[in-house]
């Protein structure tokens, strides 16, 4: 049973996000500030970590810096829970080292599918017995695209939408949409689900 602690000070959806994750089978532990959920994690060694960004007492980023300084944490998958529009707390959240964001409310389906792939891919990392790079944005760039243009691929590949992407990258809609007008042209696909096959397959 995979374990997965929730960090979030707003209860309500603290105990919705429990009920969910436990009618899927997973061991839940839950936090309601940021400095319970850093002693969470190093006491109970998450599988996973959901946790909120706006938190009184230590907010969200400070939890996963604290997190990513300790070495039998720091590799534990991080998925910020965030509200639209904060634009700059999501894109520092991924500057530290985040794995994913998710916006509140969360949809179950994307709430589930988003835990699936960042578990896939540890079980994928742990049963190789080579070591596999982390995916990351600048390993694109060898398919011909500006480090803007491959930013903005790889989070598109990784199931984000237009306006998702510019949450992430702090972007205007048209500007997203013309860096993938020129991605396709550049890649020779026609639309974004062969950008994001691509996109995947140089990833790994």
């Amino acid at each position: 049973m995979k374990k997965i602690l929730v960090v979030d000070d707003e209860a309500i959806m603290r105990r919705n996000l429990g009920k969910i994750l436990r009618l899927e089978n997973f061991d839940v532990h839950e936090a309601g500030d940021g400095r319970e959920g850093v002693e969470l994690a190093r006491t109970q060694l998450p599988d996973l970590i959901l946790c909120d960004i706006s938190m009184p007492l230590m907010d969200g980023h400070a939890v996963l810096k604290a997190l990513r300084e300790i070495p039998h944490t720091a590799r534990i998958p991080f998925i910020f829970l965030t509200a639209r529009g904060e634009h700059s707390d999501v894109r520092s959240g991924m500057t530290l080292g985040a794995d994913d964001y998710l916006i509140k409310p969360v949809g179950v389906a994307d709430l589930l599918a988003a835990i699936g792939a960042r578990l896939s891919r540890i079980a994928d990392h742990n049963g190789s017995n080579m070591p596999k790079a982390e995916p990351k944005p600048e390993m694109l760039q060898s398919l011909g695209l500006t480090p803007r243009e491959a930013e903005v691929l790889f989070w598109v590949s990784q199931g984000k939408s237009n306006p998702e992407v510019c949450t992430i990258l702090e972007m205007k809609l048209f500007t997203v949409k013309k860096h993938l007008e020129n991605i396709y042209v550049k890649l020779g696909v026609e639309n974004r689900t062969a950008a994001s096959a691509m996109a995947l397959e140089k990833l790994g």
